[in-house]
């Protein structure tokens, strides 16, 4: 599956449950068309996970996923021997008197054990989505390893040489921001700012995810999450909630049996909303309340 134009990419996203603005569709068609690494970065929860995920699926390729964290290694990232199978070749070979020259035999590719990039290195046609996902929770030796698969689409092993792609991988890099990355993996990828969506959109999210969620109540959903994020509210709390908290929401609202919001049940399902224990405090009853009222253009309309 290719896409030969910004639209027709943005239908295939569309197709696969995701809602991409223009500008985010032009970033992923030129990433696809430049065979460029893509760096999207933005708050948790808008969705830079899920553009992956859709992404795969729009171009009916596999997806890997390499989920990053603090220590993560490069074995775990790319490759490892399988010394087990290793140990018992050589034990083999040493109790039937054979004069072979073992190491060359135990470091052979069927003795490799493939990690997520090695695997999307050696896709078959049509290649693999490689999701490198949340790259700023890794250490900085990590993004030094990283350099030469994302400027070359190769990796180098000692026992082997050098892997190189035969499919390029589209690869998806995702940043919360929790650090700043270097600027040499910057400067190998495409770069693109997810913010939160805009009303309209994050509606029409809600209501693709939320089978039998209402046009009012997902309406009110949307209305909600936008003014949290929204001066002077969003000051109120450590961090906003992104999609993905409103799609939970208005599925726990749905599973409530709640027809409209009031400040009640607002307030008792703040855990869903926020993951901080200060931010499920600070929505009180009173501030639910205040987020309810209509927006003054709204309220004179």
């Amino acid at each position: 599956m290719t896409f030969e134009t910004i639209d027709s990419l943005t239908d295939g996203l569309l197709r696969a449950g995701y809602y991409a603005d223009r500008r985010l569709a032009t970033a992923v068609f030129l990433a696809l068309k430049l065979q460029r690494p893509l760096l999207l970065e933005g708050e948790p929860g808008v969705g830079k996970t899920e553009l992956a995920k859709a992404l795969a699926k729009a171009l009916q390729r596999e997806l890997l996923r390499l989920q990053c964290y603090d220590g993560l290694e490069q074995r775990e990232a790319l490759y490892e021997w399988n010394y087990a199978a290793q140990l018992l070749h050589m034990r083999a070979v040493e109790a039937s008197g054979a004069v072979r020259d073992v190491e060359a035999e135990v470091y052979q590719p069927h003795y490799l054990i493939r990690r997520p990039l090695l695997q999307a290195l050696q896709a078959p046609a049509p290649g693999a989505v490689l999701l490198i996902d949340e790259v700023d929770r890794a250490d900085e030796p990590f993004e030094a390893f990283l350099l030469e698969y994302l400027g070359e689409y190769q990796v180098s092993i000692p026992e082997l040489g050098t892997i190189r792609a035969e499919v390029a991988p589209v690869t998806i890099l995702t940043s919360n921001r929790t650090r700043e990355l270097n600027d040499a993996v910057k400067r190998r990828c495409l770069y693109h700012w997810l913010d939160y969506p805009e009303r309209e959109r994050e509606l029409a999210i809600v209501r693709a995810q939320v089978p039998g969620v209402s046009e009012k109540l997902s309406a009110q959903v949307a209305d909600f999450a936008a003014r949290l994020r929204s001066a002077p509210f969003v000051n109120a709390f450590q961090r906003a909630p992104g999609i993905a908290e409103s799609v939970e929401w208005a599925r726990a609202l749905i599973a409530l049996d709640t027809i409209e919001l009031d400040p009640e049940v607002v307030s008792d399902t703040a855990g869903i909303l926020f993951k901080q224990r200060d931010d499920v405090a600070a929505l009180t009853r009173e501030l639910a309340s205040e987020l309810l009222k209509p927006e003054p253009e709204q309220a004179g309309a």
